[in-house]
């Protein structure tokens, strides 16, 4: 029989260590290393399969399967693959679970036969679920258990087409004696269900957990194992969603999918721009629109700033906010009004978002960014026929971003008819007047935010 000899690894990376140690030695995270115990390699090994010609290779069987769900086909490139493991992530209470039960619900009324195991939720909480989203169908099962080798057990049983699990962290293997969400129960889990999928050519989806920083939570190879990880994503504060593949090896990982959650579950958004810029308001300083790219989906995002000036008797220090932005491109931002453009907003309280629930981080939205917050300063608003895109530099200079007759063909199809860009943009767009520019000073100038005393 096999020796066991006790090994710790990390909780956070997944790192093994022969001894316990305050520090991981891979991560540097402290009081991470758990012990859990590991079987020595058989001195003599029979592999269980054979090198063979790559064009002796069988293609898989079977074709991808349409969900039903607009959004999440757009995303994985048509539908789920048999034999397929997909990892979705999000927040808890983005709607997760509300997707997840939403998509088996489609598959089971187009005759796939799918499986639910609930790791966290009974099934009775599951069931006043499915009635509020109307997803009482015959096709659907559903189970509670913990245990992946109950998993295991029901899916030899009932043999579905589709098998999901909410969430893989609260499953637990019985052999192995470590609490589940551990990184060594999460470890064996996934890989024993993937085992599982390709041996049966059942398409899973697997939930899982993040953390604070907003990346999966458990150890790295739980995203290396699946085939396909989805980040699903939004501001539980307002009702729009954002579904993107992190990684999709039967596809690109371009397209993103968007949902707006409601009391009926999530729908479909067809037309982001009526949900993103329903509730705008014309002829209102520090109200700049942008366009930006969700993967390859151009989306039209309005970026809002407030300057809030200090009386010089007051002393505190200057409040810097950036909500669905990237305060660090804030701080470079205000730094470059200040050397570049004379604009010093140091002595300001400091407020700068993107509106609707888009969380926004490429370089395309440093201009909008900056003409917002000069034109909060100064009480002048931009036009409202007028879209502004491009990099901003730390010499002042305007630059050009990816794709950008992309950008300006889907604010020309919504009406705007003014664009202001970095002065390299090709005049390849029309419908649009293209005002371009090659420093922030330029954009200030052209929009209309110079004061009569600037130089």
């Amino acid at each position: 029989m096999a020796k066991e000899r006790t090994a710790y690894r990390c909780r956070e990376c997944g790192a093994t260590a022969p001894r316990w140690e305050g520090k991981c030695h891979a991560c540097g995270d402290w009081n991470t290393l758990v012990e859990e115990a590991r079987r020595q390699h058989r001195p003599h090994y029979e592999p269980s399969s054979r090198p063979v010609p790559v064009a002796d290779v069988p293609l898989a069987a079977g074709s991808t399967r349409p969900t039903g769900v607009d959004e999440l086909d757009r995303v994985l490139g048509g539908g789920v693959i048999p034999g397929s493991v997909t990892l979705l992530g999000g927040e808890p209470g983005v709607g997760k679970s509300t997707l997840l039960l939403q998509t088996l619900t489609s598959l089971a009324r187009s005759g796939a036969r799918c499986l639910l195991v609930c790791g966290e939720e009974s099934a009775a909480q599951v069931r006043l679920r499915a009635e509020r989203l109307q997803a009482i169908v015959p096709n659907l099962w559903l189970v509670a258990d913990p245990e992946v080798q109950g998993v295991v057990a029901h899916v030899q049983e009932l043999e579905p087409d589709v098998l999901a699990v909410d969430s893989v962290q609260t499953l637990a293997d019985v052999d192995i004696p470590a609490a589940p969400g551990s990184v060594s129960q999460v470890t064996e889990c996934t890989h024993r269900l993937v085992r599982l999928a390709k041996e049966r050519s059942m398409a899973t989806v697997l939930v899982g957990h993040v953390t604070k920083d907003g990346a999966l939570a458990g150890p790295r190879v739980l995203e290396h194992v699946v085939d396909t990880v989805l980040s699903f994503d939004g501001d539980r504060h307002h009702a729009l969603r954002l579904l993107r593949a992190v990684k999709h090896r039967f596809g690109a990982t371009g397209e993103i999918g968007l949902f707006e959650m409601s009391e009926a579950g999530l729908t479909t958004v067809t037309d982001p721009a009526g949900l993103l810029l329903a509730d705008r308001q014309h002829g209102v300083a520090g109200c700049v629109v942008t366009p930006v790219l969700e993967g390859q989906r151009p989306l039209l995002v309005e970026v809002q700033g407030l300057v809030s000036r200090i009386p010089a008797e007051v002393k505190v220090n200057p409040v810097r906010s950036a909500q669905g932005l990237d305060p660090k491109r804030l701080a470079v931002i205000l730094a470059v009004l200040d050397a570049r453009a004379k604009v010093n907003l140091y002595g300001a309280h400091v407020y700068a978002s993107a509106v609707g629930g888009v969380r926004v981080s490429e370089p395309a939205t440093d201009l909008a960014i900056a003409l917002a917050l000069v034109s909060t300063d100064r009480n002048r608003p931009v036009g409202d026929d007028v879209v502004v895109c491009g990099e901003v530099g730390l010499a002042g200079e305007v630059r050009q971003v990816p794709q950008m007759a992309r950008r300006l063909q889907e604010a020309a199809r919504l009406g705007f008819t003014r664009a202001v860009v970095p002065e390299s943009t090709p005049d390849s767009v029309r419908g649009i007047e293209l005002l371009k520019v090659s420093s922030v000073v330029d954009a200030i100038n052209v929009t209309g935010l110079k004061r009569p005393s600037d130089h």
